[in-house]
């Protein structure tokens, strides 16, 4: 069987391919997640068969990427009835801080997520799909997450 994981939360847009959890597969494409998105998922449903989950991250970052991403593949997994699961990007950019607005990022600190400008010293990590995919990362709670609060 075959897994899709999408990490859309920032540029590049990044597709894992996973056969029996190990990646099969990687896709990497600049650009905005509702242009691309659907052409790549297009092509990849194309080529493989036997999709048995649906993956991607549901916070924090880019709230149009999150919505994007989450109405894409919810429609997706209704229609075809994959299963669903989302996960936080701190799993896949080793704990960095993840870009929010302005100069601000996303901190996670103990379980909490807050928004605050970084210091000069701490280093940003890029996402990266993993060579294995931990499903114990994943939930069924796939809403998307804002971390910040209403303007």
């Amino acid at each position: 069987m075959i897994d899709i994981f999408i990490i859309s939360i920032s540029n590049p847009l990044l597709i894992g391919i996973y056969k029996e959890n190990n990646l099969l597969e990687e896709i990497k494409i600049e650009g905005k997640t509702s242009d691309v998105l659907p052409v790549i998922i297009s092509e990849v449903l194309k080529k493989y068969e036997n999709i048995s989950g649906l993956y991607f991250v549901n916070s924090p970052g880019s709230y149009m990427a999150i919505k994007v991403a989450y109405i894409f593949l919810k429609t997706l997994s209704i229609a075809k009835d994959i299963p669903l699961y989302a996960s936080n990007g701190f799993n896949f950019n080793n704990n960095s801080p993840i870009k929010a607005l302005g100069k601000k990022y996303f901190i996670k600190e103990n379980d909490t997520i807050k928004v605050d400008f970084l210091d000069n010293d701490t280093k940003i990590h890029d996402f990266k799909l993993p060579n294995s995919l931990n499903k114990e990362l994943f939930s069924k709670n796939t809403l998307p997450i804002y971390n910040l609060p209403a303007v």
